[in-house]
């Protein structure tokens, strides 16, 4: 895991007041008011009852993620994990997969082909297009809905510029190239503002990963490259004072990213196993087109809102070919329709913000198998979800900020009502062989209250409390999922399950002085009917069954804790630390006997710190950071049979020292230049099919003109 002290901070050095992390160029602790939109409305930070964060551009030029799930590693409870170098999954307080929502635009990246587990479509979000990610941390589902669980991240693009009465045209060029993987990222941009009505903002990526190098044991993991491109473009046009009209388009095309501890050529690093299967590799397609419509400022009842309209399409595809050269081809495509609906009303009872959203899952799957000699074997009813299937989400949210005692405490409490519905045509039993359908519908209500309490007239010292409800939906992955699960299993279709349910209480407090600046939360979430794999007893096709069940309780805790301190006008130290632990029901063995377990793959004690330089009025910067990590051996029964990607007895623990620092050659040309895990040392997030990079040189550039 890089060491990026929340990210924006270890940018710029920075902490704010309300909770997110947030740095420009500010070189001391009090800093100027940041507006955020984590609460579906524009937010002081200082106003935001909750833990969050923001990772801004400024933080992605000195810390040059590779990929989204990079941008977010090092934020406090957040633990990257990497089925494969194509492949990242932010785990946030304990959860990852479907239980964690990213949002684009505003809009779902989430869709009801998500599954269990560490996946990889956050990594089809390039970083490259993206001015800054608002993270917020535990159950959202009251704004945000079905799987803001462990947190809700928003990526939001690039905008044309302001008009600053002509027009204005800027041209962007950015390089990122990494030694331990030999990889090539080239950016060219443009964004501009033709009229004061007529902006845009557009660009191309192209990306080229070689075959990674971990650590001075390992050396170089074979087939862990693949080759990528992105294409985005977006015109805002105004219509009239304070409303304005967006449409936009995003494409990413991933090509041949392996799942190498499925294959011969996983590691056996630590005693890990190896697969057996000669090709395991996936291609993955993402196109987001969007139209919205953005009112602010409005007289009247409504003051502001926004309407819009979006075509989300994700197209997955996976290659396997087996020990015994038979071959598999399966995948799906998922078309969603989304209409959502937000607005705003300032009253003498509070701040409102309301609304409704609806979108519609249209899947199409696939799956065909061939013989050793080529010939086609057979082609399956559905691929890894139902064919021929639909899935429709509808939510009706409402909250409210009221400030009481003249701002002394500030209530905000909310509530959301969600219905969903499946209707699958095209579902297999691969036990009895038959094809059969499945249609159900599920109803939640989830509410939450928070507070926030200023202390002192310049708002420096802050403590924040609340509960906070969050769902999950049974989703087409949950109902008719035929696909590999965890090392040596099988997961099948079910025909009934009720939505997840949990319970979040979480308080904290936050500093914002001259010097010291800091924040301390400590959570729990409660865990109710959450949908767990049950072994059936059966075997299909050499891999053991199991399928799903609303069996599990428990609950997850944990504590966060950030500090920085300003030494001097040009020295810092920054710190944080992240403790967690959480137990569920789930099924350690191929019976069905349910017993109270860890989390699978449960974060461990993890800690950061920084010292940074950065001299006053200079185009300059260095800084040391060292990122550490306790052995991860509070393991739950299926961590421990995961022998392809977990150690017998726990990921070892590390701790890997980066140095880097950057420089402003000329105006508009900024380099950046890291020497990351110094020491060469061999490590994996835990849980991760592939080890970190070795010893890596990071130079990442950009040119504004």
């Amino acid at each position: 895991m890089r060491m990026k002290w929340m990210a924006e901070c270890m940018a710029a050095g920075s902490m704010a007041m309300g909770g997110m992390a947030w740095a420009e160029e500010a070189p001391v602790a009090v800093l100027p008011e940041v507006v955020v939109t984590a609460m579906r409305t524009e937010t002081a930070l200082a106003d935001v009852p909750y833990m969050g964060y923001v990772v801004g551009s400024a933080a992605q030029q000195e810390t040059a993620p590779r990929t989204t799930p990079d941008a977010l590693a090092g934020l406090p409870s957040v633990m990257v994990q990497k089925t494969s170098y194509g492949q990242g999954s932010p785990y946030m307080r304990g959860f990852t997969g479907f239980r964690t929502l990213m949002l684009v635009d505003g809009i779902r990246l989430n869709n009801s082909v998500f599954r269990d587990g560490p996946n990889q479509y956050w990594n089809t979000v390039d970083p490259w297009v993206v001015d800054r990610y608002e993270v917020v941390m535990g159950p959202a589902s009251v704004l945000y809905g079905s799987d803001a669980v462990g947190g809700a991240v928003n990526a939001i693009g690039t905008a044309p510029p302001e008009w600053s009465g002509q027009a204005a045209w800027e041209r962007r060029l950015g390089y990122r190239g990494a030694t331990a993987d030999e990889s090539h990222q080239v950016r060219a941009a443009v964004r501009g503002r033709a009229t004061e009505r007529m902006g845009f903002a557009g660009g191309v990526t192209w990306k080229e990963f070689g075959d990674l190098r971990g650590g001075r044991d390992v050396g170089r993991q074979r087939h862990t490259g693949y080759d990528e491109w992105d294409f985005d473009l977006r015109g805002d046009y105004g219509l009239a004072e304070g409303a304005v009209l967006t449409l936009a388009h995003q494409q990413v095309d991933q090509n041949d990213a392996w799942r190498t501890h499925r294959t011969p050529y996983g590691i056996d690093w630590e005693g890990l196993e190896r697969g057996d299967d000669r090709v395991h590799a996936y291609d993955q397609d993402r196109a987001l087109t969007y139209l919205r419509l953005a009112v602010t400022d409005r007289p009247g009842w409504i003051t502001a809102g926004s309407l819009t309209l979006s075509r989300h399409a994700q197209e997955e595809d996976r290659y396997r070919l087996r020990a015994d050269g038979r071959r598999d081809e399966t995948g799906f495509e998922v078309t969603t329709w989304g209409a959502s609906l937000v607005l705003e009303s300032e009253t003498k009872a509070g701040r409102w913000v309301y609304g409704a959203d609806y979108s519609r899952d249209v899947v199409e799957s696939y799956s065909r198998k061939y013989k050793a000699d080529g010939s086609l074997d057979k082609v399956e009813a559905q691929g890894p979800v139902a064919d021929d299937a639909t899935y429709d989400l509808l939510g009706v949210f409402v909250q409210n900020t009221v400030p009481l005692w003249n701002g002394a405490l500030e209530l905000t409490p909310g509530a959301r009502a969600t219905w969903a519905a499946l209707d699958a045509d095209k579902v297999l039993d691969p036990v009895r062989g038959e094809v059969t359908a499945v249609e159900d519908d599920w109803r939640s209500v989830a509410g939450s209250l928070r507070a926030l309490a200023p202390l002192g007239a310049e708002r420096r010292t802050a403590v924040f409390a609340g509960v906070s409800q969050g769902f999950r939906a049974p989703n087409l992955s949950d109902m008719t999922r035929l696909d590999t699960a965890r090392s040596g299993e099988i997961e099948t279709p079910v025909e009934d399950l009720d939505p997840e349910r949990f319970v979040s209480v979480e308080a904290g407090v936050r500093l914002s002085g001259e010097r010291l600046s800091g924040e301390l939360a400590v959570y729990h979430t409660w865990i109710e009917d959450l949908i767990v794999r049950t072994p059936t007893g059966e075997t299909v096709d050499g891999s053991r069954e199991v399928t799903k069940r609303n069996s599990g309780r428990g609950y997850v805790q944990g504590v966060e804790l950030a500090l920085r301190y300003q030494l001097s006008e040009d020295w810092q130290l920054r710190g944080q630390g992240s403790w967690m632990t959480g137990k569920v029901d789930d099924y350690p063995t191929s019976d069905a006997v349910k017993e109270r377990d860890y989390l699978s793959r449960l974060m461990p004690f993890t800690v950061q710190a920084a010292v940074r330089w950065q001299p006053e009025g200079k185009p300059y910067w260095l800084e040391a950071a060292v990122d550490a990590a306790e052995k991860a051996s509070r393991l739950s029964d299926s961590d421990e049979r995961d022998t392809q990607r977990i150690p017998e007895g726990g990921t070892p623990g590390y701790g890997v020292l980066t140095l880097r620092g950057g420089v402003a050659l000329f105006d508009g040309l900024n380099l950046t230049l890291a020497l990351e895990n110094v020491t060469d040392e061999d490590y994996r997030i835990h849980g991760s099919g592939v080890n970190e990079p070795g010893r890596n040189l990071v130079v990442q550039a950009e040119w504004v003109f």
